[in-house]
């Protein structure tokens, strides 16, 4: 029996771009089963656009209009819960998918939960911006490695690498994964789950455009040396705390949802010890460099953060 793909699209005020993003859905060569479409209290004519291209397929379109908005990750995970394949395809408003995005993606799924891939980066009129997403989040051969040979939890727990427009995932792995949390993303949530059960693949190439426009709920930068000495100088502005909340969290569902157990079990906790100790780190600068130090010799910088980068930001950042 084929495999069936459901599309979990979820829109907000997307009228400009998301008739084009449906006809790239439409026009696959592995043809999708039914299209979700979530929509968080759009009042421009997005639905009216959806509406009008369901009128021309054969595809089932089935509309969840929240008057209400949950939010992205509300959103996502309400038009996860409703599909009725056995994989669900994630697609923002505003991308464009490669004629062949599922028919290259499919075959990556064998044994594994979730599969993700680069993307191309274009412009608000969809001109390619030169280049691509696995570029803009630097990723190393370390990481890159580490997602495509079965080590994803290894990379996941430094930072979140997948890209939720450029996943596909088995809806038995996704409708587990639910709720989403309310410290998280829904796409970096399904990874961590995916990598602590079933597995996470990544393929190289690209296999859709992914639209930065400026308004984006969620879009990538690439920093020049520059920006990222600002970065570093930055104030820290609750991040540290929304880290640690998040790592607690998560060391906290997956106990409870049976996710994780015994040595991964404890390398979550162990997450959580350091991002809550980054947290805590004193405001004045030249009193910080103990508990650096101690994060560095107990290795969780290199295991648990981006290493030399995050000990920068430690250290220097305003408070």
């Amino acid at each position: 029996m084929s495999t069936r793909v459901s599309v979990a699209l979820c829109t907000h005020q997307g009228e400009r771009w998301i008739e084009e993003q449906l006809r790239s859905i439409l026009a696959q060569s592995r043809p999708v089963t039914e299209i979700v479409v979530g929509d968080d209290a759009s009042t421009d004519g997005t639905l009216d656009v959806v509406r009008r291209m369901a009128s021309e397929t054969d595809v089932p379109v089935r509309i969840r209009r929240h008057d209400a908005p949950l939010g992205v990750a509300g959103n996502f995970a309400d038009a996860i819960a409703a599909t009725s394949g056995d994989v669900v395809a994630l697609s923002d408003q505003d991308d464009v998918w490669h004629p062949d995005r599922l028919e290259r993606l499919l075959p990556h799924l064998e044994g594994v939960a979730l599969v993700h891939s680069n993307a191309r980066l274009v412009g608000p009129d969809g001109a390619p911006l030169g280049s691509t997403l696995e570029e803009s989040l630097e990723i190393s051969a370390w990481e890159r490695a580490a997602l495509e040979q079965g080590r994803a939890l290894d990379a996941l727990l430094r930072r979140n690498l997948v890209t939720g427009a450029t996943a596909i995932v088995r809806r038995e792995a996704a409708v587990a994964a639910l709720p989403v949390p309310s410290a998280w993303i829904h796409d970096e949530w399904l990874a961590m789950c995916a990598a602590l059960g079933g597995g996470v693949r990544y393929v190289p190439e690209p296999t859709i455009d992914y639209r930065q426009h400026g308004g984006n709920a969620i879009g990538v930068q690439r920093l020049s040396l520059a920006g990222k000495l600002r970065r570093v100088l930055e104030a820290d502005s609750g991040k540290h705390a929304q880290k640690a909340a998040r790592a607690e969290q998560l060391a906290t569902e997956a106990a409870r949802r049976g996710l994780a157990t015994g040595e991964a079990l404890e390398r979550l906790i162990e997450k959580a010890r350091h991002e809550r100790a980054r947290a805590a780190l004193p405001d004045a600068r030249a009193l910080r460099l103990p508990g650096v130090l101690r994060g560095i010799a107990a290795g969780r910088y290199r295991r648990f953060s981006r290493g030399a980068y995050d000990i920068a930001r430690d250290l220097l950042e305003r408070h």
